[in-house]
């Protein structure tokens, strides 16, 4: 059993830009106000934002969230204002670099963009509470919403992807697990590293069985759990979306939790280490699993010196992986 100030990882806690927009909108829609949702549909080029990115408008012209950081709010509010007043129908709204209005939405770098506006539905207020891995599946002809189950061959491929994608003439949104970091380890590097992946929408655990390491004055807002490391990461049941980093140098402690991690179906896991120490590493894991798997040193080649620039190149590894996998 998980001990520690985290027993278990709390997903329920874990934002993302869906759940946020969608959480304001349903706010709105509650105190009576009418609302519009535009979600980008397509983009190329230099657009900011990529599909599925949404942003919800009131009859007041209130808005939360973006779909291009910027450039295009100020039409696409103008158009879902219009919408909730009755003065058009749901539509996919173009802008780039061949559209007169180019230079005044921010786009004349040479990116284009399509933005869905429609009006709010039940479909889509459900979307942020629905179990996960679900998809929410929007018809670009009308703008009736549904949501499908993970298993529908168009969710399957939006969930391949880790993008929503227009098939058969709907937007397909796949709206998967949250992202987890988990680290072994409460060491210097730990503290920037959880920090950092949590901007990038990470939930992050660190495991740390030595309390000493572990105290809430050397990291007071972490979730942290005090068992053995091979009990916590299968407690924890890594998935496909789980990230997992060994930073303790020790291995007593590193290859437990890495025998765990590579049992997992963790789309990474990271070592740090010299490459001899790695070396070695590989030599006494040889047997208990794709050890091919392992990242090791830990982190992108950027030179880094200092923990937070160590933290840079590990979040940055991890990314890579994540977004090769699409």
């Amino acid at each position: 059993m998980l001990r520690g100030r985290a027993r278990r990882l709390d997903l329920k806690g874990v934002r993302h830009d869906l759940d946020d927009v969608l959480a304001q909108a349903a706010a709105w829609h509650a105190g009576g106000h009418g609302v519009a949702i535009a979600t980008v549909v397509t983009t190329w080029g230099s657009s900011p934002r990529p599909p599925g990115s949404k942003l919800a408008v009131d009859d007041r012209g209130e808005f939360v969230g973006s779909v291009s950081g910027g450039c295009i709010e100020a039409a696409v509010v103008d158009a879902a204002v219009d919408l909730i007043a009755g003065r058009g129908e749901p539509r996919v709204l173009e802008f780039g670099v061949a559209d007169e209005t180019a230079w005044s939405v921010g786009l004349a770098c040479g990116g284009t963009i399509a933005v869905y506006v429609g009006r709010i539905t039940p479909a889509l207020l459900e979307a942020a509470h629905a179990p996960r891995p679900i998809a929410l599946a929007t018809s670009l002809y009308g703008g009736a919403q549904d949501l499908i189950a993970a298993a529908d061959p168009r969710a399957r491929r939006a969930f391949a992807n880790d993008r929503a994608e227009v098939i058969d003439g709907a937007l397909i949104e796949p709206i998967a697990l949250p992202l987890r970091l988990i680290i072994v380890g409460a060491v210097h590097v730990a503290s920037p590293l959880a920090a950092m992946a949590r901007l990038a929408g990470f939930a992050v655990t660190i495991v740390e069985p030595r309390r000493a390491w572990a105290s809430a004055v050397r990291f007071p807002d972490e979730s942290i759990v005090s068992a053995w490391p091979d009990v916590a990461v299968r407690e924890l049941a890594p998935d496909a979306r789980t990230a997992i980093v060994t930073l303790t140098h020790d291995p007593k402690l590193d290859d437990p939790a890495l025998i765990a991690a590579l049992a997992s179906p963790a789309f990474y896991i990271g070592c740090l280490g010299s490459t001899r120490t790695h070396a070695a590493r590989l030599e006494r894991l040889a047997a208990v699993g794709d050890v091919a798997r392992l990242h090791g040193p830990v982190g992108l080649p950027i030179g880094a010196r200092s923990p937070a620039e160590i933290a840079i190149s590990i979040l940055g590894e991890i990314v890579r992986d994540l977004r090769k996998r699409a």
